[in-house]
Order: structure tokens, then sequence, then C-alpha cells
């Protein structure tokens, strides 16, 4: 079989997607290749396909179990024999899938990083009745120290190739690379004339949201009642705060399980089968959830915390709208989440293994990922453009589809109340923190700004008209601007910068866009910096008129999901589902039609659902 033929009758699918096609020649014609490609824009496909034309086996080495079961559970579905080898295996079932996959059983066998090194897989790999054809690496920027997952056991990729007979084809693919990360992975891996990839980091399906709600409970409350049977995750950053908010929506009578580091691993793993079976509709979770899972119909994830990074939000909100169609991804932000973050990396316990000046450096570089992701939730400007930028693509900054670009802003010159800020600091001897700073030039009469003789400062009271709130969002734009600095440590002291001088000698304007105070006439905004938008994002919009069949087929695929003990999402995605609603094939020949439909699933599961779509004709007719 062709790649295409291949492509159609195992994955279900007509044509490749962007990029897909020119990494599998790259592997094919026999060279090295890195692809960088955001989640869901099938990474997967561009290493299985050619396991399945090369002669031998592929390696894919995963980070995660959680990940290869998935992958694997996925492939064998798809009638493609696959196998892991990690940890959740006993010792009979290791070693009777290695005996299988010297026999030839399985062109793709996952296996974690940490087992290129055991006796018994080197005995297994070396073996001359075995051909490894390609090691592909997979969450790729685990290799790189400056990447924001390293694994140091990913630096032993290289040397299990190097005691192989000959060099295997080595590919690599990742979700997140800067351009540093990116070089780091080619040099560490020793990637040879690679092809390399990168298709873009937009998703253009998500929708992204920054809110300051003063009640965050109430806030996410109130969105996930808009939003029954959806699927969702809720990202805290601390286990205290998962254990608080997931009993506290528990009461409020959600369908909700949680998932951190200090449950146990049964309690974990039962969580995380509820929540990937459809048993449970909401995971709330630490970050410790959800590399490598590959839920598919995932609908929006909140972060209820600002995460440490950009590079780890975009993984995060990459589990939402896996499948293409749309889904959100609202940050709730609230300025003790910077100084918790600082704490963890103040006291980050990993990456012993590194040398003092080597560890201080990654510290450095986490507090200006930090710094960078503070600035995310304060900018006005378009969010999915300042991702982009962030990872060094240029758009045209403004995407329609986030809650800055859906906000009607004004430009407003705050020249005047930005240097009486600096102007405050500068008066300070640069000794205090935002919240005096801002009390100051508001004119705040409390014991605190007494004993600290500010209430004496030249520009106390100047700002007393304007409103708090306003005046921190103009502190924020002079951060973000490089106009002041707050100190990344524990008192987060604001400083002036080289260019603070151009505000207070007057040799520059300063504008900025602020949210037009007054709403439309009529029904308040669906969209905006403030709200999220009610209820949107499920797959079964855009056939309207077809909820209940499209309810009809998820419950079916329950059903099977449930009878065979993997995933809904394995059998058939939400996409697929909705196709077959627009569809409605009456044939084993029209169920090929529908994309994600392949020969080896239209012959496993065709007559059920071609079955239940003529029962639901049929009724809709009488």
């Amino acid at each position: 079989m062709d790649k295409y033929e291949i492509l159609k009758k195992y994955f279900g699918y007509d044509s490749f997607r962007h990029a897909q096609e020119e990494l599998i020649d790259g592997i094919l014609g026999g060279r090295d290749t890195l692809g960088i490609m955001p989640t869901g824009a099938g990474k997967s496909l561009c290493y299985q396909i050619p396991a399945l034309m090369l002669e031998g086996i592929t390696l894919v080495i995963s980070p995660l179990i959680s990940l290869m079961k998935d992958q694997v559970s996925a492939l064998n579905q798809a009638g493609i024999h696959a196998a892991y080898l990690n940890s959740s295996l006993t010792a009979g079932q290791y070693y009777k899938a290695l005996s299988l996959a010297k026999e030839g059983r399985y062109p793709i066998i996952y296996v974690a990083p940490e087992r290129l090194e055991s006796e018994g897989f080197l005995d297994f790999a070396l073996s001359p009745q075995v051909k490894i054809s390609m090691v592909a690496v997979d969450e790729a920027h685990c290799v790189s120290q400056w990447g924001q997952d390293f694994r140091p056991s990913y630096l032993k990729i290289v040397e299990f190739i190097q005691k192989l007979p000959y060099r295997p084809i080595v590919s690599a693919f990742t979700a997140t690379a800067t351009q540093e990360v990116r070089e780091d992975i080619i040099d560490i891996l020793l990637l040879e004339d690679p092809v390399v990839i990168t298709t873009g980091y937009d998703r253009p399906n998500l929708y992204l949201a920054v809110q300051s709600p003063k009640n965050r409970y109430e806030a996410l409350r109130h969105y996930i009642e808009t939003r029954p049977n959806q699927c969702g995750i809720v990202y805290c950053l601390t286990r205290k705060l998962v254990e608080e908010v997931s009993e506290r929506l528990i009461k409020d009578g959600f369908s909700v399980t949680r998932y951190h580091a200090g449950l146990s691993d049964a309690e974990r793993k039962q969580n995380q089968d509820d929540f990937i079976y459809d048993r449970i509709m909401i995971m709330v979770a630490t970050n410790a959830f959800g590399m490598g899972i590959d839920k598919s119909n995932v609908r929006y994830v909140v972060h209820y915390n600002m995460p440490k990074s950009l590079e780890a939000y975009f993984q995060e909100i990459g589990r939402a709208g896996r499948d293409g169609e749309p889904a959100e991804c609202i940050l709730l932000y609230g300025g003790q989440d910077v100084i918790t973050n600082q704490f963890f990396i103040d006291h980050n316990q990993d990456n012993q293994e590194l040398d003092e000046m080597t560890r201080k450096l990654v510290a450095e570089r986490d507090r200006e990922r930090l710094r960078k992701m503070t600035f995310y939730c304060f900018t006005n400007d378009c969010l999915r453009d300042y991702i982009l930028r962030y990872f060094g693509e240029y758009g045209k900054n403004y995407c329609g589809n986030c809650s800055s670009c859906l906000t009607q802003f004004e430009s407003v010159d705050v020249t005047e109340m930005a240097r009486a800020i600096l102007g405050c600091v500068e008066a300070c001897r640069q000794r205090y923190g935002t919240t005096v700073i801002l009390d100051t030039v508001h004119g705040a009469n409390t014991a605190k700004i007494r004993s600290y003789g500010m209430d004496r400062n030249p520009h106390y009271g100047k700002l007393a008209k304007i409103p708090m709130y306003r005046l921190r969002q103009i502190l924020n734009y002079l951060q973000l601007k490089e106009y002041l600095l707050v100190t990344p440590d524990e008192y987060a002291i604001v400083k002036l910068t080289g260019k603070s001088r151009e505000i207070l000698e007057g040799t520059c304007q300063l504008t900025m866009k602020l949210a037009k105070e007054a709403e439309p006439s009529g029904k308040a905004k669906e969209s905006g910096r403030g709200g999220a938008r009610s209820g949107k994002g499920s797959p079964a919009e855009g056939i309207k008129g077809e909820e209940k069949l499209f309810e009809a087929l998820r419950t079916l695929r329950m059903e099977i999901a449930r009878e065979e003990k993997v995933p809904p999402y394995i059998v058939f995605s939400d996409k697929t589902l909705a196709h077959m609603c627009v569809i409605k094939p009456k044939t084993r020949e029209e169920m090929l039609l529908v994309s994600g439909v392949g020969d080896f699933k239209v012959k496993k599961y065709g007559e059920r659902f071609l079955a239940g779509i003529a029962e639901y004709s049929k009724g809709g007719s009488e």
C-alpha cells in the first residue's frame, strides 16, 4: 500500500493536512526530520504512516505512560498492531511483548526513554533478528534544558542510537519550541541534514480570553453552568486549590473529578480514566495532568490561575478542540498568581543533576517566561497574535476570536497619568511595590501610606479621580512597554527603566487601548475581555436540526466504547459523528465518505451506526 491508501484504510482520511505529506516523504526518503506542529495538527500520523511502510520496527520514544496507552489503543482500534513498553507492564507482559516484537508482530513500539538503558530492552534492540528502521522522538522539546519540560532521560536517546549496529532514521516532533529549543533538539539528537518544518502555532478553532473576576469560583461556576454536557478541564496552580475547587463544583451538582500528584497512583488512574471514558465530564487538575491525553472532545480549558509560562499555557490549552471543532480557552487571572509562580521558581527541586550555574540560568529563564506570561494577561492587543509573536510568528494583530479582538476599545492618551506614576516611583527612590505606588497616587489615607511617609510624596493624590482599576491597567501597560520593571522576587519592588525618562521628561506621548465604558444598547455583549461567550463551541453547532441524531450517535458510541473498554473518542471523534449527521450515510460505501472513517472501522462499527442513522431517519419521516 502507498501512503494515501494507508491514510484512508486505517485512519479514514482522504487527504493529508498541511505539512504532513512533506514530513512523511522526508522520512520515506531516508532523511531525519523535525516537525513542529500545534496540538491537533496530526503529528503522530507523520511517523505512524512511514512506520507501516518501512521495513522493520519504528520505536516511538514517549515521555508518559498515558500517552503511550492512548496512542497504542487508537492504533489497535484502527487495525494496526502496536505495543508499548513501560513500567505499567508486569515482568511477564513486558517479556511477552518483547518476544512478539522479535517475531515481527509490531511495526510500531512505544517505549519510555528510561527503558532504553535496561539490559532486557538492549538485548532486544541489538538482536540480529531485529531491525530498527526509525526512532521517532515524541514531545522532543523534553530534550532541551531550555524547554519547559526538560527530562534528563531524553539525553540518553542518542547514546542508545549509537549502540545500534546501524543508524536508523531519526524523527522528532513537538508542539512547542522557540528558536533556541528548536536548535537544541537538532544539536542534542544529532539530526543529520534534517527536513525541518514548522507549520505555525495558530489554532484558529480556539477562542482565547483573559478575565480578572472579583470572585473566581463564581465566574467558573457560571461558565460551566452555561455549558451543560460539555467536557472540560480546569487547571489550578496548587493541589490545595484542586481539592477546594473540585469539592465545591461537586457540591454544586457538576460531574467532576480531580487529578494531582498528591493522590495515589490508583486514584489518579481511576480519575483519569473516568474523564477519558466520558464517565465524568469535568477534570480539575494541576499541570501534572494532560501531557499526551488525546481526548478529542474537550470543549473548553479554564485556567483558574495563570500558569508559569506561555509554553505551558499553549500546551495546556492545546488539549481543547483537538478534533478541530470550536473550543474555548479562558484564563482567570489574579495578582497572587505571579507570587505563587515566583515561589515555585525559587524553590524548584527539578534539574538537581545540573550544576549550580546552569540551575541559576534555568531559573532566570523561568522568571523571564513568567514575565512574558504576565504580560499576556495585561495586554489589550490580540491574544492570539501575542502568543504567535512569542514563538516567532507575526500575524496581523487581529484574529476576531479572542476577548481582546471582540472587545470595543478606544485609544486614550495616558501620558499625564503615566508621568504621575513614574514620578511617584522616582520620588520614593524606587523602594515600594505596586500597591503602595497606586495607593499613593490615588490619595489613600491608610496607616501604611502614612508610616512610609508616602502622604508627603509630591505625587500623592494626583490621580485621586481616576478609578483604581484604571490605574492598575496603566501601571501594567507601563510594564508591558518596559517603562517600568517590577523585580522578580518576593518583594516585587517597582523600578524605573532606561525608557522611563522619555515620559518623565516629556519627550514622548503614551496612548493605550482601553475598553469603552458603555455597553451597546440592548443586551450585553456576548464576548469581551470581562466575559466568555455563552455556551458556544459544540460540534453539534453547524448541524442545526440534527442535535438529536448527534446525541443518539454519541449514545451508541458510548455503548460500543463500554463493550470494548476503550475511550469513546477512539471509536469515532465528535467531528466524525457531526460529519455523519451531515451526510447521513445509508450504505457502507457512503459511510466511507465520512471524515475519520476507514475500511477497518467500517467493518467493525459500520452496520451499527448505519442502523442508528436509519432508525433516526425513519422516526423523523413519520
